[in-house]
C-alpha cells in the first residue's frame, strides 16, 4: 500500500454514518435480484447506477481485473456522473487506488489520490474522496471494484461503506449463479452432443469399414490374405475410435502427443500396400484428455469425410496435415488434393461439420476455417496453447 496521506480508510468509522434509508437498500436488492433474473446483463449498470443514488456521490463506476498481460489492468466500465467520459480506460494494477482495495479486500477510502497517481492528475482530474469496495465473483474470483467519488472532503462514511460492501457480495454471488447457470446449459449441450455424436459415429464406421473391406478385397489373393489384411486394418481404425471416445468414467489425467494422435487416426485409410496418402509435420505438442479426445475427434471426421467425398476417395488423393505454433497458438494446416473438383462449397452442412465447429469452436476456444478450392479442401485451426493442456 502506498505510504501516504491519500489513504484515510480510518475516517470512516470516524465520522457519523448518514441515514440512506433501509427501505431505500431493500428496494435496491429488489432491483438488481429481478434484472439478474429477466435481464442479466442489466445487472452490473444498475449496480453503478444504484450506488451514486443511494450514497449522493457526484461519479461512479466500475473497475474490471483484466489479469493479461500480466500483472494486468483495470478497465473502467459502466461509469455514470461526472467521469462518464473516461468509459473504457484502463489504469494499472499494481499501482492504483483499485489495486490497493483488492489487495487488502476491503472497503478503502482515499483523499486526493491525483497527488500520487499521475495517471489521474494528468487527466486534470480533481477527487476530493472515492470509496472503493471490492467486489468479488461467489466471493472468490476478483472481478474488480467499486467505486464512488464524492465532490466534498468528510462526506464519506461507514454508512456509505457497509451499504455498498453489502450491495457488492449480493452481485458477486448473482454473477456466481449466472455462471454456474451457464456451465449447466453448456454440461447438457454437451451431453446432447455426445448422443448425437455416437450414433453419427457408428455410421462412420460402418461406412468405413466397408470401404476398408472393398480396397483390402482388391489387394487380397487369398481368404487368408484377405483376413490379415482385413483385421489390421480394422484393429487401426479401432484404435483410432478409442482416441476420438469421450471417457465420462476415467477421470485420470491421460496425455497423448499430437504426432501419435495424428499416426493413429490416418493409419485406417492407408493404401493396401500400405502407402500412405498422408503428409504430417510438426513439432511435438503434448495435450491433455480432454483436447486429446477433441483433436482426435475433428480430425477423424476429416478423414472420414475426406474418405467419403474428398481426397481419399481416389487412391491418386492426398492429404498434408501441419501444424505449428505461432502467438500461443496451436494452428493446423488440413490441406486435400487429388480428390473430387470441388465447384463450390456444400449447400448445407453435415453433422461432422456442425460438430467439429463445436469442438474446436466452444470447446476449446480456438477457430476452425473450411475454404473449398477447386483442388481439394482446407482446413485451418488455430487453438489457445492453454486450452490443450486439459
Amino acid at each position: 500500500m502506498v505510504q501516504t496521506d491519500v489513504y484515510i480508510t480510518d475516517e470512516l468509522d470516524r465520522r457519523p454514518p448518514k441515514d440512506m434509508g433501509s427501505p431505500k437498500e431493500k428496494l435496491a436488492l429488489l432491483d438488481l435480484a429481478g434484472r439478474m433474473a429477466d435481464h442479466p446483463a442489466e445487472v452490473l449498470p444498475r449496480f453503478v447506477d444504484l450506488a451514486l443514488e443511494l450514497t449522493g456521490g457526484v461519479s461512479a463506476g466500475l473497475s474490471l481485473y483484466e489479469q493479461e498481460p500480466a500483472p494486468g489492468v483495470f478497465r473502467w466500465r459502466h461509469l455514470c456522473g461526472v467521469l462518464a467520459p473516461f468509459e473504457n480506460s484502463t489504469t494499472p494494477r499494481d499501482f492504483s487506488p483499485c489495486g490497493v482495495t483488492l489487495d487488502l479486500n476491503r472497503p478503502v477510502l482515499a483523499s486526493h489520490p491525483e497527488r500520487v497517481y499521475d495517471w489521474i492528475s494528468r487527466e486534470n482530474i480533481v477527487i476530493p474522496e472515492v470509496l472503493l469496495v471490492p467486489l468479488h465473483i461467489g466471493g472468490k474470483e476478483p472481478l474488480g471494484t467499486l467505486w464512488i467519488v464524492s465532490d466534498e472532503e468528510g462526506y464519506l462514511d461507514s454508512g456509505h461503506a457497509r451499504v455498498m460492501t453489502e450491495l457488492a457480495a449480493f452481485v458477486g454471488i448473482a454473477l456466481q449463479m449466472l455462471a454456474s447457470e451457464r456451465e449447466l446449459k453448456e454440461t447438457l449441450e454437451q451431453q446432447d452432443t455426445l448422443i448425437k455424436e455416437m450414433s453419427h459415429r457408428v455410421k462412420n464406421l460402418f461406412t468405413v469399414a466397408t470401404s476398408i473391406v472393398r480396397v483390402s478385397e482388391k489387394a487380397a489373393t487369398t481368404p487368408a490374405e484377405m483376413s490379415k489384411i482385413l483385421s489390421g486394418r480394422l484393429g487401426a481404425l479401432a484404435e483410432a475410435n478409442a482416441l476420438a471416445r469421450r471417457s465420462s468414467v476415467d477421470e485420470a489425467t491421460i496425455e497423448g502427443v499430437l504426432a501419435d494422435l495424428v499416426e493413429t487416426i490416418m493409419r485406417p485409410h492407408a493404401l493396401p500396400d500400405r502407402r500412405s496418402r498422408f503428409v504430417a509435420k510438426g513439432p511435438a505438442i503434448v495435450l491433455g484428455e480432454r483436447a486429446t479426445s477433441g483433436v482426435a475427434l475433428v480430425l477423424h471426421e476429416l478423414a472420414t469425410n475426406a474418405e467419403k467425398y474428398g481426397a481419399l476417395k481416389s487412391e491418386d488423393g492426398s492429404v498434408r496435415l501441419s501444424w505449428r505454433v505461432r502467438s500461443e497458438r496451436l494452428v493446423l494446416h488440413w490441406s486435400e488434393r487429388g480428390g473430387p473438383s470441388l465447384d463450390q462449397p456444400p449447400e448445407t452442412s453435415g453433422f461432422g461439420t456442425r460438430l467439429s465447429h463445436t469442438t474446436i469452436v466452444r470447446q476449446l476456444k480456438g477457430e476452425l476455417r473450411h475454404k473449398w478450392r477447386s483442388e481439394g479442401l482446407v482446413v485451418l485451426m488455430r487453438i489457445p496453447l492453454r486450452n490443450l493442456a486439459n
